[in-house]
């Protein structure tokens, strides 16, 4: 663009920041010279930098500036000088400090620091006496060198001052909130060539920066010149506030099961060992407790509300299979270690929840979304604290055939996986039992989902009848790599503020 459709695409606040920048190139500078705000200023110079006017410079420097006793002194005066000024005759200190109205603190520091300047003189006797010398007179004549500092334009960069002030400087930092120095982020500018170019320009002051319905229904755009706008200038990103990533994609999850005609399911992080492990029918001896190792809650350890039907009936599954035609697992079960409390660590703790509550319906369709803790090493695939998606469906006449359908569907529906396969697995609660397993671009196969039919000595002492239950547990943190376009689980957490401006959304 030539210097001249160039200076007419400026709006007023970089016309007036281009014009000082020949001789005043800091940003404090620039504020003083053109009665601007810092913000107005700061925008201008990003501006002008993405026209390539200007490169902007930061360097780290060491600034002196006034703290609150500095800015008080710098009006009223030094506490050394009104101690001075109350010296017409010999006084007591007790009649100084009356005379002066100055604070005990403040006299004891005039005192010290005349002294050392040989302005006063101390006479001990009954009470101490100070009066002035000649010295003390020359200073109240020609000021001191404290206030001369003081009364020098702040901030300041502590390089600028010379062996003098500086030495005044280390003096008064000893004293209470008089003077700082801090090591400062200053900003300057430098025109380009463009920009010297631009500078050397007479801008036009009626150019029109926008047009109002008044100027349209008057006819006063009539002649005038608008303010050209270059729409292929580069401009800084703006990163506007957003949900988090993983966040909307549970939200999305929770949606699409709804819109299926799924109802959610809700139960405590804080569970027992009853609804985690015992009521699903998982034996209180079984090494398959092993891939469930939890965190066990030391206080309260034991919990007391649970169903003491439920709980006889649960008891009669494990030890004789409860009129299931099982014959259970043969052991003697027990109750008082099945009320003890442990953070929730799979899903399906919920399900068994929702089986033996009067609020269950037959048939139905249920998920839930859940945040679950066990020992696990943490990796690109694995965390010891996770959230799972499951569910079941409750109805006569469901079979195999229908959760192979629906676990593919999720495969594909909510992971967008274009491989997936469905193996033979165990758990202590299904039969048949199933692994849902999908192939990631980076990782190869993974296991996105445990899946079966609930057995009977499950699902009997819960609901009180035998019926077909499909249930199934997605490990959704997984799902969500996969749909996220994500290789390292831990990603879905991350505070690294460059990856979740620009991480993947759905």
């Amino acid at each position: 663009m030539e210097i001249k459709k160039l200076a007419e695409s400026l709006n007023p606040i970089e016309r007036k920041v281009v014009k000082v920048l020949d001789n005043f190139s800091s940003f404090h500078d620039i504020i003083k010279i053109t009665g601007l705000k810092d913000i107005e200023v700061m925008r201008a110079l990003q501006w002008l930098q993405n026209k390539n006017m200007i490169k902007i410079k930061e360097e780290q420097k060491e600034i002196v500036s006034l703290e609150d006793n500095g800015l008080k002194y710098l009006k009223y005066g030094l506490p050394e000088r009104i101690f001075l000024e109350a010296l017409e005759r010999p006084i007591s200190i007790a009649d100084l400090e009356k005379k002066a109205e100055l604070a005990s603190e403040e006299i004891a520091i005039s005192l010290g620091t005349l002294k050392s300047k040989a302005a006063i003189e101390i006479i001990k006797g009954k009470e101490i006496v100070v009066s002035i010398t000649e010295q003390g007179r020359h200073l109240l004549k020609h000021g001191l060198p404290e206030e001369q500092f003081l009364k020098e334009h702040f901030p300041r960069e502590l390089i600028s001052l010379n062996e003098e002030e500086k030495f005044v400087l280390e003096n008064l930092r000893k004293r209470k909130k008089i003077v700082k120095v801090e090591l400062t982020k200053i900003i300057s500018a430098e025109l380009t060539e463009i920009g010297k170019k631009l500078a050397k320009e007479k801008f036009d002051e009626d150019l029109i920066e926008k047009t109002t319905p008044s100027l349209i229904k008057t006819g006063a755009w009539k002649g005038k010149k608008f303010r050209r706008f270059d729409v292929k200038i580069n401009v800084p990103s703006i990163f506007a506030g957003r949900k988090q990533h993983y966040r909307r994609f549970l939200d999305e999850v929770r949606q699409r099961f709804i819109a299926l005609g799924f109802k959610e399911m809700t139960g405590p992080i804080v569970e027992t060992d009853f609804w985690d492990m015992d009521a699903l029918f998982m034996p209180q001896f079984h090494s398959a407790r092993d891939i469930h190792q939890g965190y066990y809650i030391k206080e309260p350890k034991y919990a007391k509300d649970l169903p003491e039907n439920i709980v006889k009936n649960v008891k009669a599954a494990h030890e004789n299979g409860f009129n299931t035609g099982s014959k259970g697992w043969g052991y003697d079960f027990d109750v008082k270690r099945t009320h003890r409390h442990i953070l929730r660590t799979h899903d399906t703790s919920i399900c068994a929840r929702t089986l033996a509550s009067k609020e269950l319906k037959i048939p139905g369709k249920y998920f839930q979304i859940a945040r679950c803790f066990r020992y696990d090493v943490i990796d690109a695939t694995h965390l010891s604290d996770f959230n799972q998606v499951g569910g079941f469906v409750i109805e006569e006449g469901i079979n195999f055939g229908h959760l192979k359908a629906l676990l593919k569907m999720f495969a594909r529906e909510f992971a967008g996986a274009e491989e997936v396969k469905v193996v033979p697995s165990y758990f202590p609660f299904t039969e048949p039992s199933a692994q849902l397993m999908v192939k990631h671009p980076e990782l190869g196969w993974i296991e996105l989902a445990g899946s079966g039919i609930f057995r009977p000595e499950m699902v009997k002492p819960l609901v009180g009848r035998e019926v077909p239950v499909i249930a199934w547990g997605v490990g959704l943190d997984r799902l969500a790599m996969f749909k996220l376009g994500i290789k390292d689980i831990r990603q879905l957490f991350s505070h690294d503020l460059e990856f979740l401006r620009n991480a993947k959304v759905i």
